[in-house]
């Protein structure tokens, strides 16, 4: 008899043995030494509750997402669990309303700090002030010029709002602004050199947001159900899908430096005495409609552009010229503090996912952005750390991280504009904040791997070797980049069905044939659930009477 303890692999294979003995010739003889040890090892103890088994279901989803090689594999396979898309509250640069502040900061878990940050930015302001006397006199006109009240080729259209005219003109000041900026500073800032300039980029982001309650129809149908009653009233996790479109972002191949020198594991809310305000609603007692789409984030650009992060985007606030028609309180200030976050968030987000992260893997590195949000003459400043992106399920309220947003009040660059096109009351302090973040430079991160859970030779799709497998997952990502509607619509059960059908039967003598008369659940399909592409006899490779008769598909699978 052998002394010690039986290991759990050994005890494993003897289990799965019993459903098919094999013969003794076939199996191997165990070596006592690696079958044995001298401490019992045993199997996990697991959790068998249903709250259990759910969380580990997404743990293992969230560690796949990990594992993927390339940015849009992980981006796919977000969307992999809904065909027809997620049902996400709709987030826009162009709405704000009353008391969103509160939800901004719960929804990006964001600490909210008055002011520019002191430090570098100090030293960068002091900077600006001397760059001022150089480049007064070429701001000066191109303000005047733009804001005197000359009428461009497009401000001729009558049928214009007053939205879109001030839009116009805003964007041709910022055009002119940027201009002069680059042109006179890049000779002593040399990564001015080598940026890049998005004009109306599309920016992007998608996230879950967890610990809000569930909506009356969900509550209904778990209550309604045994074994699911006592998990009618636990929170859920909503989809957030923010879309904007900023008059200009400006990206370099290098990020920029955190604000905070701390370490992200140092960052906790209970020690450090940050306080972020809890909303524990449905997004749609602010008014932030639903919709179903699939998850879509894109930072302004495609995964493979070299210019990767964000140095300043000009964000628009047309919002403001409604803003009195829907709010009886002005509360502008923390409207444009809610759009500094979010707006903030969103942009790092997705550059923070084409490094490899996503909302469901963490951060090993802080990322920085810097915002405007102007008129043309308000503006408004913020400086944004992005320390986290977990806030999905019970993160929300465990994890210690959060994000640092710091933000000015709102500015006025001038009293006003005559004629001639002199400007009166200039504010040179607006011009220092806008000078001293092109004066920011980004630097390469020391001892910092950028794309930890990026494959080294897959990192994009473009990298894929095999050309079936790059063909399929590109034009696969494109259309859900897209948005564009499938060829057939998005099931639904009509009017006159939930009368008759479903609230009072009275119809049994109908064939039933409708998926909700089948028990189907319409909306639980996923992406890879569809009819294989048929490949006619005249096409196949091998001939006509060869096979496959269907051609294959090759969604993201873990190959590192």
């Amino acid at each position: 008899m052998l002394s010690g303890h039986i290991r759990y692999g050994h005890l494993r294979r003897v289990l799965q043995s019993v459903r098919g003995i094999r013969p003794l010739s076939t199996r191997a003889l165990a070596n006592p030494k690696e079958e044995y040890s001298e401490q019992p090892e045993y199997p996990p103890i697991q959790d068998l509750s249903y709250k259990a088994k759910k969380k580990r279901e997404a743990e293992a989803w969230h560690e796949r997402i990990k594992q993927l090689s390339s940015v849009e594999e992980k981006l796919f396979e977000i969307n992999m669990p809904k065909y027809y898309g997620y049902k996400a509250n709709m987030i826009t640069d162009q709405k704000f309303p009353y008391n969103v502040l509160p939800f901004a900061q719960y929804a990006t878990r964001t600490h909210l700090e008055s002011e520019l940050p002191e430090g570098v930015y100090k030293q960068l302001n002091e900077q600006a002030k001397s760059l001022l006397n150089e480049l007064r006199g070429e701001l000066e006109d191109v303000i005047g010029f733009e804001m005197s009240g000359y009428s461009h080729s497009e401000l001729e259209d009558e049928k214009l709002s007053f939205e879109q005219r001030e839009e116009l003109q805003t964007t041709a000041l910022l055009k002119g602004i940027n201009r002069i900026l680059i042109n006179a500073l890049a000779p002593q800032y040399s990564h001015l050199n080598e940026v890049e300039v998005d004009h109306e980029p599309r920016h992007e982001a998608f996230w879950f947001l967890g610990g809000t309650p569930p909506p009356p129809n969900l509550r209904k149908l778990k209550e309604g159900i045994d074994w699911q009653r006592p998990y009618a009233n636990d929170p859920v996790d909503r989809k957030i899908q923010y879309l904007g479109k900023p008059y200009l972002a400006i990206r370099h191949k290098l990020p920029l430096e955190p604000i905070t020198v701390e370490p992200l594991e140092a960052l906790n809310v209970q020690t450090d005495g940050i306080s972020i305000p809890e909303f524990r609603y449905d997004p749609n007692v602010l008014g932030y409609h639903t919709e179903h789409r699939h998850a879509t984030t894109v930072p302004g650009f495609w995964p493979g552009d070299q210019h990767e992060f964000g140095l300043v985007s000009f964000q628009r606030r047309s919002h403001s010229i409604i803003r009195p028609a829907y709010c009886a309180v002005n509360d502008l200030q923390e409207a444009l503090h809610a759009q500094g976050i979010l707006s903030s968030y969103a942009w790092l987000l997705g550059q923070a996912c084409y490094q490899g992260f996503s909302t469901f893997n963490e951060l090993t590195y802080p990322l920085s952005a810097q915002t405007v949000i102007t008129d043309g003459k308000n503006w408004s400043f913020y400086v944004y750390q992005m320390n986290t992106t977990l806030v999905h399920s019970d993160q929300v309220d465990i994890n210690p991280r959060y994000n640092r947003c710091w933000g000015t009040k709102e500015l006025q660059l001038f009293d006003h504009v005559d004629e001639t096109g002199k400007i009166h009351g200039l504010n040179e302090d607006v011009l220092c904040h806008l000078i001293s973040f092109y004066c920011n430079v980004p630097k390469a991160r020391e001892g910092v791997e950028l794309k930890p859970y990026l494959c080294k030779t897959e990192t994009r799709i473009a990298d894929i070797l095999e050309e079936k497998r790059r063909v399929f997952m590109e034009d696969s990502y494109k259309r859900i980049a897209s948005n564009r509607p499938r060829h057939r619509l998005v099931p639904e059960i009509y009017q006159w069905e939930k009368i008759y059908k479903v609230d009072h039967k009275t119809r049994p003598m109908e064939p039933k044939r409708r998926p909700f008369e089948l028990g189907q659940d319409m909306y639980r399909r996923r992406m890879d659930e569809h009819a294989l592409k048929y490949i006619p006899r005249a096409v196949r490779p091998g001939g006509p009477k060869s096979k496959p008769r269907f051609e294959a598909t090759y969604y993201p699978n873990v190959r590192r």
